[in-house]
């Protein structure tokens, strides 16, 4: 096990070197460059200006150059200088993240807490009307489109019944009723547009679980019905659901784009979406790698949990 771990970290450092090669080379592929943005937003530049700053930025250099330059000082902790929000990168990044890891864990535990239940009592009733309804709900849940339903949410409960905030977050952080105010149809709208795929892959799960001879021999065998459920089959059916769950993961750091545009929510979707539109190659770099990271090691997470989950699975 210690000598797949090594491994697979060692697998995911050189990804991570490849992801921020591949990253920075797109970004530095779109058109016109920090040092054109400036000059749009500055009439008053001069050509000796611009020739300055196109020196200090290294626009001029080669793409590996560049890119070696900026490895170099990622690599001793230097992540370098936002210019959209002419502030360091880390300072930038660390407000941002926090925000989306409360909208997006908050969103992600309620979704699977509701969809495992959900799952769970439609699987254990097979072809019957409780289980037409969970798969109806499903569906409806996953043609949702986020925005729309978030259009709906804001209209009903912010500008017609004057509930809830419509948009924004809470001016007072030390207000932790405000905050929670503020998150409330945020959050409501991303559990509502993840609990349809998340139940029909627990429901696809337990049935097939289920349906395992274990399980009838548990049953055989005189286990109560809760035994068997909570304890032999949900153990079977964790492992696919493991992997959807470490796939999900990377949601968590990257934030949720439309969702925090709709509600105007200070998340990392904007942030990254911000910082590629306006080619500050240093806050994209770190925001996209963070979310890399963070779905790979999710994944390393998920194969250490198979061979917990299931004593066949082996690493050695």
């Amino acid at each position: 096990m210690m000598r797949f771990t090594a491994i697979r970290l060692i697998e995911i450092a050189a990804m991570l070197v490849l992801m921020s090669f591949v990253i920075y080379g797109l970004i530095g592929l779109m058109p016109g460059d920090p040092i054109d943005l400036m000059m749009s937003a500055d009439p008053h530049l001069t050509s000796a200006d611009i020739a300055r700053l196109k020196e200090l930025y290294g626009v001029g250099q080669p793409l590996l150059s560049r890119y070696g330059a900026w490895a170099g000082a990622a690599l001793h902790g230097n992540l370098g200088y936002s210019r959209l929000f002419a502030a360091p990168v880390t300072a930038t990044l660390l407000p941002r993240l926090a925000n989306s890891l409360v909208l997006m864990g908050s969103s992600f535990i309620l979704a699977f807490v509701l969809a495992l239940a959900l799952g769970i009592a439609a699987a254990r009733r097979p072809r019957s009307k409780f289980d037409a309804a969970i798969n109806f709900g499903a569906f409806a849940g996953v043609s949702l489109p986020t925005f729309w339903l978030a259009l709906i949410l804001i209209l009903v409960f912010a500008e017609r019944l004057h509930w809830l905030p419509a948009s924004g977050i809470a001016g007072n952080e030390g207000d932790i009723a405000d905050r929670l105010r503020h998150l409330v149809l945020p959050v409501t709208t991303l559990t509502i547009a993840s609990i349809g795929g998340y139940t029909r892959y627990v429901r696809a799960a337990m049935r097939d679980a289920l349906g395992q001879d274990h399980i009838r021999t548990a049953r055989a065998k005189g286990a109560s019905e809760a035994r068997v459920v909570w304890h032999h089959a949900l153990r079977s059916a964790l492992v696919p659901i493991t992997t959807i769950l470490a796939l999900s993961f990377g949601t968590l750091v990257s934030g949720a784009l439309v969702t925090e545009e709709m509600f105007a929510y200070p998340g990392m979707g904007k942030l990254i979406f911000d910082a590629v539109m306006g080619n500050d190659y240093n806050l994209a770099l770190a925001a996209l790698l963070l979310a890399t990271a963070v779905t790979m090691l999710a994944n390393l997470a998920a194969d250490l949990a198979y061979a917990w989950l299931d004593p066949r699975v082996s690493y050695q």
